[in-house]
């Protein structure tokens, strides 16, 4: 996949993320069609914050999303809004769920981010280590 580089007014950037979230007790309740859902509604949400999803999947019980973004997106309230909307809407198109959802939550209260990168850390600290180096 080429890098694409982005500018802002002052700024040059290319900013990727990975982002996991889980279903909350793990349950095993993202089959086909509800997965589809989840995608679309990720895909909405995230236009509304300038997020580009490059990809996303699903297995039964999590979500690997994919995304570049604005260095001015404050991703805890990115992640929080996907988390509450998606919840809410899939609960509301899926009754069923609450059999195996109790509460308010669909999500587990946690998720793992990592930014991504075309270079490994190695490289980028010894490009850092180097530099003013003849």
């Amino acid at each position: 996949m080429k890098h694409l580089l982005y500018k802002g007014s002052h700024s040059v950037y290319s900013l990727h993320y990975h982002l996991i979230f889980v279903v909350k007790y793990r349950r095993k309740v993202l089959d086909d069609i509800i997965s589809e859902n989840l995608k679309r509604i990720i895909l909405r949400i995230s236009q509304d914050y300038s997020v580009e999803i490059v990809e996303q999947e699903t297995d039964l019980d999590h979500i690997h999303i994919l995304f570049s973004a604005k260095p001015v997106l404050t991703i805890p309230k990115f992640v929080s809004t996907l988390k509450s909307h998606s919840s809410r809407i899939l609960r509301k198109q899926f009754p069923q769920l609450r059999k195996k959802l109790w509460g308010k939550s669909f999500w587990s209260n946690s998720y793992f981010i990592a930014t991504t990168g075309q270079v490994t850390l190695d490289v980028v600290k010894k490009y850092v280590e180097n530099q003013g180096k003849p």
